[in-house]
């Protein structure tokens, strides 16, 4: 497969330059040295090439041969990718810590899908009809939670001749035979793709119902649509990282690729220690049967970090094609824009804002431009929801990645410090966070939920941002002078910032909210508050109201009730709508 093509001339860090003998490609796979690292050309000049190696270069000196793949940087796509743990190439981590010691050899390399293991195939069609790239010839099992889909790879078509009976088979076994003009294809369950081409669909098409997370501050106030993307910035400590895994954990998507892109490795260990433990609560199942993991940590090679998440967003890809809800956490984008910080200095580039190279945006653009809604080949629906945080130095939210970012997504979940020291998670920030698909999950929200949803979600809004002026009048006059009228509005901000929007992911009860669960709380906090008014308007001292039974209930109801206990939530709502809190206040 791999043919001599020429010499190294020169070594910088993870960059290597070489006199190429022979014909080769932009992006085109390469193995360089005696190790066979693995690279990736990068730039071409005349007969020297660039080459952008994926391991440690440290010993690989000038003359060492490059062998040339004829192919572009490619995953390998099939059943078995689900519960797999790869780094940023698409290597299989636990494998090679099998047949290695306790570090990654060079030139190491294992297959990314089993080929000993076998899958029991069950065709879905015949021979003798037409069939065209994306079409469904059968499924696999491949865990209790994920039906693997067996697609016809994309260049193929034709008439399909044979198929394979029901039986087991491995990844490289033919399982169907398609002939076109004559020639014969053999389609097996493995196929490749270039990682930094978009894989193909029919149409895109408008996003109309949210991605359900559990977690009351992002479904309620600022929602992300199935296929939209989302950025996550935030200091150090302030749990970016803590809401990824959240998600990971509890969204209503189908599949989840997590891929952590320079993060520390004892932030991967905790991820990898902690998700086969998890239970899904849709299936009682290990969350692991539906997840896919790429870990890139940060003592790994800075190139590999680079090409981290275009191996994930692909494996992604792949099973949307087969009508699947996929969910990306990519944690983090700043990370993988130092490595390309890192990489374009290294190859003497121009730079642009704060060292970065000028391409940035537009490399962020490709990435969350692979988001959204399809109609795939096989007219099948699915999706691909983009969730990336970034680790703006300091918290500034107005360094290059977390405004580039900001261009190309559509929600903005901004992480607040103060919130995170004062122990308040999710720390998402009511006041710089942002939603534009309000619009689009509505109807969704009000045909299966709620028609007053978005009513109550602006109104609660509104009192937060009258709660922030009140804020600055008390720090100048002080609390006590503010008519009960006021202190009403910050009473119920604070009853929705304590008992709505701070959520405990340890506590069984409250790490996760159904809708119907969130929408109750939302009533609840909106009818006391009027009622609150109401009494105020009506000569009831606010002390008194604050000292009231129903309010002690509401405060505590976010933990004293679960998602089974909707008919208690109820009473309650029809306790603050039909109880006098002017007869039990006074």
């Amino acid at each position: 497969m791999f043919k001599s093509v020429g010499k190294v001339s020169r070594v910088v860090g993870p960059l290597v330059e070489a006199v190429s003998e022979d014909g080769i490609a932009m992006q085109e796979m390469v193995q360089v040295g005696d190790n066979r690292l693995i690279g990736e050309v990068v730039r071409l000049r005349s007969d020297k090439v660039t080459i952008q190696v994926y391991e440690d270069t440290t010993s690989l000196k000038p003359g060492a041969p490059v062998y040339s793949s004829g192919m572009p940087m490619a995953v390998e796509l099939g059943p078995g990718l689900i519960g797999t743990i790869y780094d940023g190439i698409q290597r299989p981590l636990e494998t090679i810590r099998e047949k290695s010691d306790q570090y990654i050899q060079k030139g190491v390399n294992f297959s990314a899908l089993d080929r000993s293991k076998r899958w029991h195939f069950t065709p879905l069609v015949g021979q003798g009809i037409d069939v065209t790239a994306g079409f469904i010839l059968g499924t696999v099992p491949e865990t209790p939670l994920v039906t693997h889909k067996v697609m016809v790879p994309f260049g193929v078509s034709g008439t399909l001749i044979w198929v394979a009976p029901n039986g087991d088979y491995n990844v490289e076994d033919t399982i169907a035979v398609v002939v076109k003009d004559g020639k014969e294809h053999k389609i097996s369950m493995r196929q490749y793709w270039p990682v930094r081409r978009a894989r193909p669909y029919l149409k895109k098409e408008r996003l109309s119902a949210p991605l359900i997370t559990g977690q009351r501050v992002i479904d309620t106030l600022f929602p992300i649509a199935k296929g939209g993307t989302v950025v996550v910035p935030g200091g150090f400590g302030t749990g970016k990282t803590m809401v990824q895994h959240q998600l990971a954990k509890w969204c209503d998507a189908d599949l989840i690729v997590f891929i952590g892109c320079g993060e520390r490795g004892n932030e991967m260990t905790d991820v990898l220690i902690n998700f086969p433990k998890l239970i899904d609560p849709k299936t009682n199942r290990p969350l692991m049967e539906r997840t896919v993991f790429v870990a890139n940590t940060s003592n790994m090679p800075v190139a590999a970090r680079e090409a981290s998440i275009y191996t994930g967003i692909t494996m992604a890809e792949y099973y949307r094609d087969m009508g699947y809800h996929v969910a990306v956490m990519a944690d983090s984008t700043s990370r993988w824009a130092e490595a390309l910080r890192e990489l374009s200095g290294r190859m003497e580039e121009m730079p642009a804002d704060e060292g970065f190279p000028a391409y940035l945006p537009s490399r962020l653009a490709e990435f969350y431009e692979r988001a959204g809604v399809v109609e795939t080949l096989s007219k099948n629906q699915g999706s691909i929801t983009i969730i990336g945080s970034v680790s703006p130095p300091g918290g500034d939210f107005s360094e290059p990645v977390t405004q580039h970012s900001k261009r190309f997504v559509r929600c903005f979940w901004a992480l607040d410090r103060d919130l995170a020291n004062a122990r308040h998670y999710p720390s998402i920030s009511w006041l710089d966070s942002y939603s534009e698909y309000i619009g689009d999950i509505a109807v969704w929200w009000h045909k299966n939920f709620d028609p007053e949803w978005l009513t109550l979600r602006n109104e609660i809004i509104e009192l937060l941002q009258k709660e922030v002026h009140l804020q600055q009048v008390a720090k100048i006059v002080g609390p006590d002078v503010l008519p009960d009228s006021q202190k009403a509005v910050m009473d119920a901000c604070t009853i929705f910032k304590n008992s709505f929007l701070q959520q405990s992911a340890f506590d069984k009860i409250d790490t996760f909210s159904i809708p119907d669960k969130q929408i109750l709380m939302l009533k609840i906090i909106v009818a006391f508050y009027k009622k609150s008014q109401k009494a105020v308007q009506e000569g009831i001292k606010l002390e008194k109201i604050q000292k009231s039974r129903l309010h002690t209930a509401i405060v505590r109801m976010k933990l004293a009730m679960g998602n089974e206990d909707i008919a208690k939530f109820q009473s309650l709502l029809r306790q603050v709508e039909e109880f006098s809190l002017e007869e039990e206040a006074a």
